[in-house]
């Protein structure tokens, strides 16, 4: 490629702010033209993206940690992607990187941000799931938040998802007792049979989550990891033991709502129980990177940790795969392979 012409390149546009569940509609793929890059930067093709229930909330235009995305522009997440070319000394044409500028096929960069990957370590697009940010909030949400001992009972809420499939192998890796929550027989099979987990609890089936987990766990749990709020938290605080813990990573079941949750009716046990109740963002702990990759990976040549991946072809359908993870399509991490 030369470095005096611009690169065409197609970007999945926010072209309206959802209310409720997204619709195709609220998505644009346009095709806008990349400036050359100049002394300094590269220019990345990107191979893969990820789509996230977090990214959701950005649609929103209101207060979070991080900025909401914005009307008729890029919308953003990981990705990994090759360098084409480079006029910068730390990245070379044929480097294999990781970043956060997913939903369009180029981007350019001074480096900032991105990260090498070693694609000889594993697949390309692990890195974007159990060797990434995915991987790395199980790690962070049951090592550092929960502080997980040996022999202790989790309850995990979409545990056949990107997130939940890792804690709950994480969870038996560590000699726990692993319960976990989902709504197709193909995910509780796989739960069954690749993770190992103790029990599963089909939501869809159940008229009482409550009654469910407690015949599930009859002398109680001491983490929940909380992927779904709503009724799955209500039934955990219902179970929790004295002085347990319950991890807030994701509340899904609330990310499309448009009238407040019902539930938990139940919030006031925390204090006879003595819950810890905590929320937490991976990105507060990267200083961990390091023990979490070395952990990662010994669980992973033991043979402890499996993972499943979800993949769509074509930057085109990125937003389908997106609305999918509403309807629990996905099993394990969902990813848009850019052609």
């Amino acid at each position: 490629m030369s470095t005096s012409t611009t690169t065409s390149n197609r970007e999945v546009h926010l072209h309206s702010r959802p209310d409720g569940k997204p619709s195709p509609s609220d998505f644009k793929l346009i095709t806008s033209e990349l400036s050359p890059i100049v002394e300094g930067e590269f220019l990345v093709k990107n191979k893969w993206m990820s789509v996230d229930p977090y990214m959701r909330g950005r649609m929103k235009d209101g207060e979070s940690y991080v900025e909401p995305f914005q009307i008729g522009k890029s919308l953003e997440g990981g990705c990994i992607g090759k360098v084409v070319e480079s006029q910068n000394s730390e990245f070379k044409e044929g480097d294999y990187v990781l970043g956060n500028l997913g939903w369009r096929e180029y981007w350019k960069s001074n480096g900032e941000g991105v990260a090498k990957i070693d694609a000889n370590l594993a697949p390309l697009q692990a890195f974007l799931g159990v060797l990434g940010m995915t991987g790395m909030t199980a790690w962070v949400g049951l090592k550092r938040v929960a502080e997980l001992q040996p022999g202790c009972t989790i309850f995990v809420s979409a545990a056949s998802g990107a997130v939940g499939s890792i804690v709950c192998q994480i969870a038996k890796a560590n000699n726990c007792q692993v319960i976990g929550s989902a709504g197709k027989p193909e995910k509780i099979e796989w739960l069954q049979d690749v993770a190992k987990v103790d029990a599963v609890i089909n939501y869809k089936e159940t008229n009482n989550l409550s009654d469910a987990l407690g015949k599930a766990a009859p002398d109680g749990i001491d983490v929940y990891f909380d992927n779904v709020g709503g009724d799955h938290l209500e039934a955990a605080l219902d179970h929790l033991n004295d002085f347990s813990c319950v991890v807030c990573c994701g509340m899904i079941s609330t990310y499309n709502a448009t009238e407040p949750s019902a539930a938990p009716r139940n919030l006031f046990k925390i204090i006879g129980k003595r819950i810890r109740m905590q929320g937490f963002i991976v990105r507060d702990h990267m200083h961990d990177r390091d023990d979490f990759l070395r952990e990662m990976t010994t669980l992973i040549r033991d043979d402890k940790i499996h993972w499943e991946e979800t993949v769509t072809d074509g930057l085109e359908n990125a937003a389908d795969a997106f609305i999918g993870l509403f309807d629990g399509d996905n099993l394990g991490k969902s990813l848009v392979r850019i052609k």
